[in-house]
């Protein structure tokens, strides 16, 4: 993928690895517009207000992104919010169906909401961000995991429908990496900076690989296919006694 004049919208791009990220294309030369709810935070970054949980915010954002930037190329979906439940507690309802909202249904309205803006021009590229815990769940947030596993699967989908437009679509899947708080949660959660730098130079093959599996996310990835599963699920799921009265 060539990262270079490209014009780009980065839906959750206001924090973290997206705003990282959109600091890389900025550097490559590339014309970036960030979203997200609170847009206030980027003072040196052209922004757009997008709430994915709401679809008119999404609509809004698109005819705003589009009337402003008609050569739009490269759309990348990731808003997410990171959830601890207590599946013993039905008050973890409320949470799940916040998590589902915004990671999964909000990565499904904003690709809809481009699609055929992408189409129509003849090419672009479409790039989604599931989590390593997509295919190896933290127990401590199911539907956290769940949702990102509706992301691959649905990225993986969208690929086979899109094939033969000139669209690309690319799946980012991160490992934990240090921002938002996860490293709180986990002390060997990737330096934001080592993670960009490992991604930028797989993104920027030719070909452009479908998934960008940096190597600390190897072991997530791939779990099930090298037998370290079950035993990884058991290291896990011991982040539970965090939760009151286990």
């Amino acid at each position: 993928m060539d990262i270079t004049n490209r014009t780009v919208l980065i839906v959750g791009g206001t924090s973290g690895i997206g705003n990282g990220l959109a600091r890389r294309f900025v550097a490559a030369g590339s014309t970036v517009i960030v979203g997200g709810r609170n847009t206030n935070k980027v003072k040196d970054l052209e922004t757009v207000e997008i709430d994915v949980a709401d679809p008119h915010s999404v609509i809004r954002a698109r005819d705003e992104v589009l009337t402003n930037h008609p050569e739009l190329d490269v759309v990348v979906t990731m808003s997410g919010v990171m959830l601890i439940e207590d599946l013993r507690d039905p008050a973890h309802l409320a949470q799940a169906e916040t998590t589902i909202t915004v990671n999964l249904l909000g990565t499904i309205r904003v690709i809809d909401a481009f699609t055929s803006h992408l189409i129509n021009r003849g090419g672009g590229h479409m790039i989604t961000v599931s989590s390593g815990i997509g295919f190896l769940p933290f127990p401590l947030m199911p539907s956290y995991g769940a949702s990102k596993a509706g992301v691959h699967a649905y990225t993986e989908s969208l690929r086979a429908q899109l094939a033969g437009t000139g669209v690309e679509v690319t799946e980012l899947i991160p490992p934990a990496v240090a921002n938002a708080g996860q490293e709180k949660l986990n002390p060997a959660a990737l330096p934001l900076d080592d993670y960009l730098d490992e991604v930028i130079s797989l993104i920027t093959e030719n070909p452009t690989p479908n998934e960008v599996v940096v190597k600390a996310a190897n072991r997530l990835r791939w779990a099930e296919r090298d037998g370290t599963y079950a035993d990884l699920m058991r290291l896990r799921s011991e982040s539970l006694s965090a939760l009151p009265a286990r």
